[in-house]
């Protein structure tokens, strides 16, 4: 009882040590920027989320302004149906009343993602459909460097090489200068591809150490049973070799979320193009890229927080069984 009140107590003191580290460190970077020269601009941060558009209703021609059966007309020359505005605008002009072409009949405001939320919703999207392929290649890949068959090995192993042996944004340029262009390929899904072709390889080695790790005789115990090879990979294999794996994969899946990041230089309006064309517009670098790389470790903290969840789960059924 007084060995573990010790190690709680050590523990606490560990944590207290630790903040107090990062207090220091805080006040050291918040010093620093103290003394440059450069104006804050965190009051216009909330913009880039989201914003108030103002949408205005002009007259097309000269006329009366009418209500009938429930829809807005300017009654001149001829009678011209205004099918965008509705009852929630605010009027500057009454019904019946005079109205002459490009005056503004009425407006509303209407909230509007911002650049940043619209950057965060395609680096989500490209990540998730990226991820997606990662994970169908590396299975596919994994299986043909496990397979008796020498030609598949081959493959596997040349592809593996030329993936892991070049940088992702070398391929980046190859794969939408010159794939894209001969199957006509949207810059979407070419950045996809190029992400789930480059993980895919770090994911198949990941999978076949995984595999290979799992003790044969599990294998023979199987057939022994009369359970076949396909069978006993799914059911017996697969599940332990996930379950060794898991860290791994999830370290890979936020590895390829930060890198999704490199598309940006194929013209893909993700979370950091938004940040450049931010502070290209705005000249507020710092205030920008503490936003995007806030918004990044969001992203990547929620896929370790999952991941551990899985993790401790798996081990609880296991510790069951």
């Amino acid at each position: 009882m007084a060995r573990k009140e010790s190690w709680t107590q050590n523990k606490n003191l560990g944590h207290l040590i630790a903040l107090c580290f990062f207090v220091l460190v805080a006040y050291f970077f918040y010093a620093a920027a103290s003394n440059m020269n450069y104006v804050w601009k965190w009051n216009s941060v909330p913009k880039y989320f989201a914003y108030n558009e103002t949408i205005t209703i002009e007259a097309p021609i000269d006329g009366k302004l009418l209500f009938e059966n429930g829809k807005y007309y300017v009654d001149g020359d001829e009678k011209v149906e205004l099918k965008k505005l509705d009852s929630s605008f605010s009027f500057d002009y009454e019904v019946n009343e005079k109205v002459y072409e490009g005056d503004y009949i009425a407006s509303k405001e209407e909230l509007k993602a911002g650049p940043v939320l619209n950057g965060l919703w395609t680096t989500l999207k490209i990540s998730f459909f990226a991820a997606l392929l990662t994970f169908f290649v590396g299975i596919i890949v994994a299986f043909m460097k496990l397979s008796s068959y020498q030609f598949l090995k081959d493959i596997a192993t040349v592809y593996i090489t030329i993936v892991r042996g070049t940088p992702l944004l070398v391929q980046i340029f190859l794969f939408y200068f010159i794939v894209a262009n001969i199957f006509e390929l949207d810059r979407f899904v070419a950045g996809v591809l190029s992400l789930g072709i480059f993980f895919g390889a770090y994911m198949a080695e990941i999978l076949r150490g995984a595999i290979q790790s799992i003790d044969k005789g599990q294998l023979e115990a199987a057939s022994s049973l009369g359970i076949t090879k396909l069978q006993a990979m799914r059911y017996i294999i697969l599940p332990q070799a996930f379950k060794r794996a898991l860290p791994t994969l999830v370290g890979e899946m936020i590895a390829l979320v930060k890198d999704s990041s490199l598309v940006s230089v194929i013209s893909i309006t993700d979370l950091t193009k938004v940040g450049k064309e931010i502070v290209a517009n705005t000249f507020s670098p710092f205030e920008t890229w503490i936003v995007v790389a806030l918004l990044y470790l969001t992203i990547t903290s929620t896929l370790s927080l999952i991941g551990h969840r899985i993790e401790k789960r798996m081990a609880a059924k296991g510790g069951m069984s």
